[in-house]
């Protein structure tokens, strides 16, 4: 009996010590940017794992948010044909079809397990891509836009194979 508890105390510490060295970690990221005409505008979010099965399995129409990422701007902010006051918002896309997104905001704060109020959603005139590779952890930034939004600054948001980029000035 001894013999095979000894055996069990040396198997957890084994898969213990393998779950430990192959663990990476996650980190808590904050990106600001000062935004044409001077609004400061703040990324936090967590690079947690693209975990694009759960964002696929959505319901066409919902809020999809992976660990609510936020963007808080200093003052309001004119993107495209949308005005965003001031504010904190969670960052999300809005599953349009199987393989249409766009990237929205959300204002306020979601309770864990309490869907979204779809009329706090504020959709962004947006550009979704499948082919800009892979990120295996979610990757937010704000950055010059490209193509139909050059000249302007977008809100980019990569996670598994989805892009998305939306104008924020």
């Amino acid at each position: 009996m001894k013999r095979h508890l000894s055996f069990l105390w040396a198997l957890c510490a084994v898969l213990l010590a393998a779950t430990l060295v192959m663990a990476h970690p996650h980190f808590n990221k904050t990106v600001i940017v000062k935004l044409p005409g001077g609004t400061e505008a703040t990324i936090t979010y967590n690079t947690t794992p693209a975990n694009e099965a759960n964002a696929v399995k959505a319901a066409v129409g919902t809020f999809v948010t992976p660990r609510q990422p936020r963007l808080k701007l200093s003052a309001e902010v004119k993107a495209g044909a949308v005005t965003i006051a001031a504010g904190e918002y969670i960052i999300g896309v809005v599953k349009n079809a199987e393989d249409d997104w766009t990237l929205a905001l959300y204002s306020g704060t979601i309770a864990r397990g309490t869907p979204p109020d779809m009329a706090k959603v504020i959709k962004l005139e947006s550009m979704f891509a499948k082919g800009a590779g892979v990120a295996p952890h979610m990757l937010i930034d704000i950055s010059p836009g490209a193509g139909k939004f050059e000249g302007k600054a977008v809100l980019t948001l990569h996670f598994g194979t989805l892009f998305l980029a939306g104008v924020l000035s």
